[in-house]
């Protein structure tokens, strides 16, 4: 059974163009399905992903009669794994961890396939009132992982 194209199929056959698959993750007899879309995950989407692909594998004779399938959305707090991704963030605040071990932090202006382009602070622990802002290229390689983080 290829899982990534149950699903795969499943987002086609429910005619979601705007939702695609981010990551599965396997473990004794569960399967976390990850979604994303360019106009957000919404609940009922990921049910209807899901019941299609409860059909699949319950007729699949190499899966555990018991099994625990869950589809969401990659959310907030997952890394960002795909171009498409990062493109779909443009505006909000990225925490990235460069091959280097370095991390920078900073708002995403830019995203191509190549790099994206940040605006972070240019000297974080300045005591001034008014922080001075760079902007800076991050090449797509040198990206060990890249996390949206949340604004209060």
């Amino acid at each position: 059974m290829n899982l990534e194209q149950l699903v795969q199929d499943a987002i086609s056959e429910l005619n979601y163009t705007d939702c695609f698959l981010v990551e599965i993750v396997e473990g004794a007899n569960k399967f976390e399905i990850f979604i994303d879309s360019d106009e957000g995950v919404t609940f009922l989407k990921c049910r209807k992903i899901s019941r299609l692909l409860e059909e699949h594998i319950d007729a699949n004779p190499n899966i555990p009669e018991k099994y625990t399938l869950d589809v969401s959305s990659a959310g907030v707090g997952r890394p960002l794994k795909l171009f498409r991704q990062y493109k779909n963030n443009v505006g909000r605040l990225l925490a990235v961890k460069l091959a280097d071990g370095s991390k920078k932090e900073g708002d995403l202006l830019e995203a191509t396939e190549e790099h994206i382009k940040l605006e972070v602070l240019k000297d974080p622990n300045s005591k001034k009132k008014i922080k001075e802002k760079e902007q800076i290229i991050v090449e797509m390689n040198n990206i060990m992982e890249s996390k949206v983080k949340v604004r209060f």
